[in-house]
């Protein structure tokens, strides 16, 4: 079958087009001008950028093989293929053809549209029972009779069980197969990241230590995750370390497996440590430095012990860099408080422990413990918004709006974004094409005021003056509701006939975030630290109850438990309280506008690890994403119109001021 990319249709795999988005299924789409690039073409023909879908290649002789014998999914090279079906195209030749000899290179796929063998055994297996737990050994031996009949290799399935939890660092696997002497493995493709060593030594000095001790902190953890598919060997090839240069996330290539002979320590990851630091100009600090010479002697000997003396140290370099703050005088009048959850890097397993040591540790007057308030600055932002009809309804009385105002300031530093971004969601109800009606209504009410409240004003990042309140989000949600008030009240609609809309509305300047919602379309959040929350409160008659004292049990086995207490339009401004609230991107997160249509039976809460926890991934096509979302709706739920808008934040320190 071939997957739609822009609607993630299941198509016939001889369909040319999308059966129900009319997409072409021949050709890519050049995301530089535009135009259609066939599959077998690794350049656009107008623009020259790379257009093609490529996958990095690992071509290994399984240890049985005879030494003078070919690989036999090489023996088409001649051909420009690696297999037989020709789909995969070499890009670069593999530079050693005998069958001792590990071979790598990229290939262009011209099928990409296509699930691989492998990618189908994995949706199947997930849809079917979550067997995530590969310690479990029932879940091991599934996963393994069932690529034992498809004729994958064992080899894939370490990076099927680490990518689950280490997604970001580790490459997602694509495809896999193998003869009775060789294994093929297509990896996502990350030959152009900069390698540790290329960033190093670009201007070691510019790394911050608390950063350098984050890398060091997440190769212990992946050390130890590795330790049971005996691959650790993958942390001590220096260039297979590479750095995702806007999330500054420490990645890997690709896996290497142990040595047999020789299974590697962690005396071997402190040594290649100590090398690179070597390389540098920086003075590091005597904890450092002791940090590394303990493992070295191996006074320091499991992953847990060598984790705990990084967190220690960081705690130390945060009291430094809190002191140098002082010594230069620096004005913090108007940096967030101490008491507001603000990290200074972006939140990875370190910094989250170090925020849960602050919390236990922190005595109730705080304020002679060393801290550092540093501001955030936006890095990236990117937003998508889809809506559905479902699979009962014959109209679509869902809508939704964003409206976006960046300005970018780059420099050899980096990118920092200046935002004004408003998004709106509403589920509309009510009368004849009523729904449809306010929920429109609604949406553009409230663009027109900010965009008129906002008209000729400074852009973010300039000052302080009009950001945000209480009282300006209450009155854009105010005015909404008068607007279908008074048509209802002209048109002398009553009861069921008077048209009405939820809706939940958030506001990004800069790094912070307004929310405002009326009736039951939510908004969540999920980030690597917390996971998955839900933000709002949904204004229904069981929630209410819930917040009288009355036990969840008891409060929506009431036959009117999901009816609505607020809702925009059927009554006048009495009667709408808005519900606003206000926090801030103090790390890389994933913001969720949802209507019901997705949110019933807690279809998220259930299903976020595999649909939500992906999108924060830079590598993650954000409209791919809601469009699994809305397929998802529409497989669990389906009775009703499905509305999501994502937003995807990036967000780094400000790394001047850090050095």
């Amino acid at each position: 079958m071939l997957i739609c990319p822009q609607c993630q249709f299941e198509n016939p795999t001889a369909n040319k087009f999308c059966q129900q988005c009319g997409v072409s299924l021949t050709q890519n789409t050049c995301a530089e001008c535009g135009s259609l690039v066939p599959f077998d073409r690794l350049h656009c023909q107008e623009c020259g950028a790379v257009a093609g879908v490529v996958w990095w290649a690992i071509a290994a002789a399984k240890s049985t093989a005879e030494p003078d014998t070919i690989p036999n999914s090489l023996r088409v090279t001649s051909s420009g293929y690696l297999d037989l079906h020709k789909r995969y195209q070499i890009i670069e030749p593999f530079p050693v053809v005998n069958s001792s000899a590990e071979q790598q290179g990229q290939v262009l796929d011209c099928q990409p549209f296509q699930l691989s063998v492998l990618e189908s055994l994995v949706i199947k297996t997930l849809q079917e029972q979550d067997a995530t737990d590969f310690a479990h050994p029932e879940t091991y031996r599934l996963w393994v009779e069932a690529m034992e009949v498809l004729g994958i290799p064992a080899i894939a399935l370490p990076y099927i069980s680490l990518n689950s939890q280490f997604y970001h660092a580790l490459p997602a696997i694509h495809n896999a197969w193998q003869s009775e002497q060789h294994m093929i493995l297509l990896l996502e493709n990350r030959s152009g990241y900069p390698s540790l060593m290329e960033v190093w030594q670009k201007d070691s000095q510019a790394i911050p230590v608390l950063q350098i001790l984050q890398w060091l902190y997440e190769m212990v953890e992946l050390w130890q995750a590795m330790d049971a598919w005996n691959c650790q060997q993958s942390l001590l090839v220096l260039d297979n370390l590479r750095v995702d240069a806007e999330d500054q996330i420490l990645c890997l290539q690709r896996l290497h497996f142990n040595p047999t002979d020789a299974p590697p320590t962690l005396q071997a990851l402190g040594r290649l440590w100590q090398s690179i630091l070597a390389d540098s100009t920086q003075v590091f600090s005597a904890a450092m430095t002791q940090l590394l010479t303990d493992m070295e002697e191996q006074r320091l000997t499991t992953p847990e012990a060598v984790q705990e003396r990084i967190e220690t140290i960081a705690q130390m370099e945060q009291g430094s860099l809190q002191l140098e703050d002082e010594d230069t005088n620096l004005d913090t009048a108007e940096l967030p408080s101490a008491g507001k959850e603000r990290d200074f890097l972006p939140t990875t397993p370190l910094t989250a422990k170090l925020s849960e040591m602050k919390e236990q540790d922190a005595p109730l007057d705080s304020d002679e413990m060393p801290t550092i308030v540093l501001p955030m600055q936006l890095a990236s932002l990117e937003e998508v918004g889809r809506t559905d009809v479902g699979q009962q309804r014959d109209h679509n009385e869902d809508y939704f709006g964003i409206e976006t105002q960046i300005s970018k300031f780059e420099t050899p530093g980096g990118k920092t974004i200046h935002a004004r971004n408003l998004y709106i969601l509403c589920d509309g109800m009510g009368g004849h094409a009523g729904g449809e009606v306010a929920s429109a209504l609604a949406a553009d009410t409230i663009r027109s005021y900010f965009k008129t409240k906002w008209q000729n004003q400074a852009f973010p990042g300039a000052d302080s003056q009009n950001r945000p309140d209480v009282t300006t989000m209450t009155e854009a949600v105010l005015l909404a509701n008068q607007a279908i008030y008074d048509i209802n009240q002209a048109n002398a609609c009553s009861g069921s006939g008077r048209m009405g809309t939820t809706l939940v509305m958030v506001l990004i300047y800069d790094t912070e975030v307004a929310v405002a919602h009326v009736g039951d379309s939510r908004l969540y959040r999920y980030t690597r630290k917390r996971g998955l929350e839900q933000m709002t409160v949904d204004h229904e008659v069981g929630q209410r109850e819930i917040q009288r004292g009355i036990d969840a049990n008891t409060a929506y086995a009431r036959p009117d438990a999901y009816q609505l207490t607020q809702a925009l339009g059927p009554r006048d401004e009495n009667f709408v309280k808005p519900d606003v609230q206000f926090f801030e991107l103090n790390e890389d997160m994933v913001l969720l506008l949802c209507s019901d249509g997705l949110t019933d039976n807690d279809l998220l809460e259930k299903h976020w690890e595999s649909y939500v926890q992906p999108l924060i991934s830079s590598q993650t096509n954000l409209d791919k994403g809601v469009g699994e979302l809305i397929d998802l709706a529409n497989q669990y739920n389906g009775h009703d119109n499905v509305t999501v808008i994502a937003v995807r934040a990036k967000v780094r320190p400000c790394l001047e001021h850090l050095r």
